[in-house]
Parts: C-alpha cells; sequence; structure tokens
C-alpha cells in the first residue's frame, strides 16, 4: 500500500475530533458532579457548603485581629466568638456536617487566641469542606463546558472556511482552461492602464485639498480602498493656504530650505514638520484603490466595485474611461459574454499550483471535502446539546 500524502483534511479530523472529545468530557465531568451532588443528598449540599464558607470567611477575616494579647485583640476576640456561636446556633439539627461547626466553636473557645487556635478551626471544619468542594468541582466543570462550547464553535466555522475552499478548488478543477480568458483580461487591462495615467495627471493638477476630499468620500464605499491621511496633516491641507498646492508641489517644496519656502507659504517650519514626515503616504495615493485586480473576482463582487469606483473615476478621469467602467460592468450580466465561465477560467489558471492539481486530478480534494462536511456535522451535532444552565 502506498503511503498516504499529508493533507488539509487529516487536520480537520484530528482538530475536529479533539473539539469534540473535549466538549464531551467536558459535560460527562459536569454530569459526574451533579451526580455526587445528588449522592451527597441535593440541595442539602448547597445548605452545608454555604455555612462552610461562612465560617471559613469569619475565621480569615479576625485571624489577624483576634489574636495576641493586647485589649483590642480581646475585644476581636470577642466579636468573634460572638458572631460565630451565632452562626453556630443559626445551623439546622440536620445539617449535614454540623458536628464540624460545634467543634470548630470549641476550638476558639478560649481566653486567648493564637494562630495554632485558628489552624485547629479550620481542621474542625475540613468534615464539611467536601460539601463546598462538590459544588466548587461543579461549577469548575460548567465553566470547562462553556470554554469547550467555545473552542467547539471556533473550529466548527473554520470547518466551514476550509469547506468552502474546497468547494471553490473543486469549481476551478472543473473549469475549461481553454476557455478565451483574453477576453476578459484585455477591457480590465485597458482601463487600469487607462485610470493610472488619469490618476497620475489628476495629482499633478488638482490640488491636495481636493484630493484629500476624495479620500474622505472613500471611507463611504468599501470597495475604494483609500487610507485616510493622518488627522494632523488632513487638518494642515484642510484649513492652511499651503492646502491648495497639488501634492507633487508640497513635496517639492519640503525639500526647500526655509529661506525659500517663505516664498511659498506662511510657515515653512508647518510645512516641513506636515508634509516631509508624511511623504511614504504622500506618495502612495495612486489609482490602486480604483484599479481592478486580476484575475477578477465573482460577478457580484466586480459589479459592486465597478458601481463603487464609478464616481471616483468621473472625478479624476475622461468619459472615455468611465465608459470602460460601464463596460466591464456590463460584461458581468451579458449571457453572450459567459463571465463566469472566463471568471472561473482565469481563476483556476491563476490560482491552481501544481500540488494542487495533482490533487484534484487524483480524487483527494473530493475526498477531503467529504470528510470536511461529516466532520462539521458531527461537531454541529455536539454543538446543538442543551448545556446545563
Amino acid at each position: 500500500m502506498s503511503e498516504r500524502v499529508h493533507s488539509p483534511g487529516d487536520d480537520a479530523s484530528r482538530d475536529d475530533h479533539t473539539a469534540r472529545e473535549t466538549l464531551e468530557a467536558a459535560r460527562e465531568r459536569f454530569e459526574q458532579a451533579e451526580a455526587r451532588i445528588d449522592d451527597a443528598g441535593g440541595d442539602a449540599v448547597a445548605e452545608a457548603a454555604e455555612a462552610y464558607r461562612d465560617a471559613t470567611d469569619l475565621l480569615e477575616s479576625y485571624v489577624d485581629r483576634a489574636t495576641g494579647t493586647g485589649r483590642e485583640n480581646f475585644q476581636a476576640y470577642l466579636e468573634l466568638e460572638g458572631k460565630f456561636d451565632s452562626l453556630v446556633s443559626g445551623l439546622p439539627d440536620e445539617l449535614k456536617g454540623r458536628e464540624a461547626f460545634e467543634d470548630a466553636l470549641d476550638a476558639i473557645d478560649k481566653r486567648r487566641l493564637s494562630e495554632s487556635d485558628f489552624e485547629r478551626a479550620h481542621e474542625a471544619l475540613e468534615p464539611a469542606e467536601q460539601y463546598a468542594q462538590l459544588l466548587e468541582e461543579r461549577e469548575a466543570a460548567r465553566e470547562a463546558i462553556d470554554e469547550a462550547r467555545t473552542d467547539a464553535a471556533k473550529r466548527y466555522r473554520a470547518l466551514g472556511e476550509e469547506t468552502d475552499d474546497h468547494e471553490r478548488l473543486l469549481e476551478l478543477g472543473n473549469a475549461d482552461i481553454d476557455a478565451p480568458v483574453e477576453e476578459l483580461r484585455a477591457p480590465l487591462e485597458t482601463y487600469n492602464e487607462a485610470i493610472d495615467e488619469a490618476f497620475t495627471a489628476y495629482r499633478l493638477e488638482a490640488s491636495a485639498r481636493e484630493v484629500f476630499a476624495l479620500l474622505e468620500r472613500s471611507r463611504w464605499y468599501p470597495f475604494v480602498e483609500y487610507e485616510q491621511p493622518p488627522a494632523d496633516l488632513a487638518a494642515y491641507v484642510r484649513d492652511d493656504p499651503a492646502g491648495k498646492y497639488t501634492i507633487p508641489e508640497l513635496l517639492e517644496y519640503a525639500d526647500y530650505s526655509r529661506s525659500k519656502l517663505d516664498h511659498y507659504v506662511d510657515s515653512a517650519d508647518e510645512l516641513k514638520r506636515q508634509v516631509a514626515t508624511q511623504r511614504t503616504f504622500l506618495d502612495g495615493i495612486d489609482a490602486g484603490p480604483l484599479s481592478l485586480e486580476w484575475p477578477p473576482r465573482e460577478a457580484p463582487v466586480l459589479q459592486r466595485k465597478t458601481r463603487e469606483i464609478r464616481p471616483f473615476v468621473e472625478r479624476v478621469a475622461d468619459e472615455e474611461t468611465v465608459a470602460r467602467v460601464r463596460k466591464i460592468r456590463r460584461l458581468t450580466t451579458d449571457p453572450e459574454f459567459e463571465f463566469d465561465r472566463l471568471q472561473t477560467a482565469a481563476q483556476a489558471v491563476d490560482q491552481l499550483t501544481p500540488t494542487e492539481r495533482e490533487r484534484l486530478a487524483d480524487g483527494r480534494v473530493a475526498a477531503e471535502l467529504e470528510e470536511l462536511r461529516a466532520e462539521r456535522a458531527r461537531l454541529e451535532a455536539a454543538l446543538d446539546v442543551d448545556d446545563p444552565i
């Protein structure tokens, strides 16, 4: 038998198995904790645990104040003895572990207390401690379930992403790689060249204030991903008279000496401080966010992209370039153009690696997809189980 080649499906199965095991183990731990509480008396366990916590809290709050021979120490001891006696006297006769509380009271029933007396009181309470531990274990088990559910939910989402990736890989594997993708590439490349040339000219003509207004407008268009300028630079370009200059002019002026720069702007120092320190940002304002990627995304994505960039193209380019955007958008809906076929083929040619082609050819991708779906279904079933509140 040939050695099995490692694939993403191996990791999916292992990670999913671990997530389910952890969740199921946490649920079993909780059920066992509940069963031990029921075996020990149910509600009576909670009463005993509460009494134990009250008693230990009382001892802890007085251990420093009630030990010693001073007057204040004696007063604190009297307070402790009175409160502890009231606590024990108020306990139901049938309380589980009640004798432990009486023994603890006996341990501190003396005129002077030392730390060893408090230790003996704590030791006397140990028979009742088990009830508090039962509740603590149940709470820890509940928290373990919450944590395991969170991890399992993350794994479930990751399996969904891996499933989508495999489905897309199979779609690419079925693509017609002999399709005439140049028919789709040509209009996109022609547009990209046109918008790049137009934006270069726009930078040379438009004021920095106008360009920054364009960037500000892009905030409301998710597919027009211009980086926003730093707040100080934006305020300078908006409010200072120097904002009337183009970005190339501002970058050129930033290299001038202060004496020469005084002929162009009100404050040479302010221009250098705002512009010279942001040269990388200013140089990076280009047509990139208005360009269309190759290979293109699916038709709905390209439709949204062309719709959002068109108002910006209208601001920086001529009508011919705007028309190219409209043409590309029409291609996504023209049934005679077969956009989906060409787009899938372009994606396949561009994205499929030799290894992926091999895995598609020998059926591994299809097998992994089925495994991912099955594992996701099992994990979904595990997550659907109602958990304790």
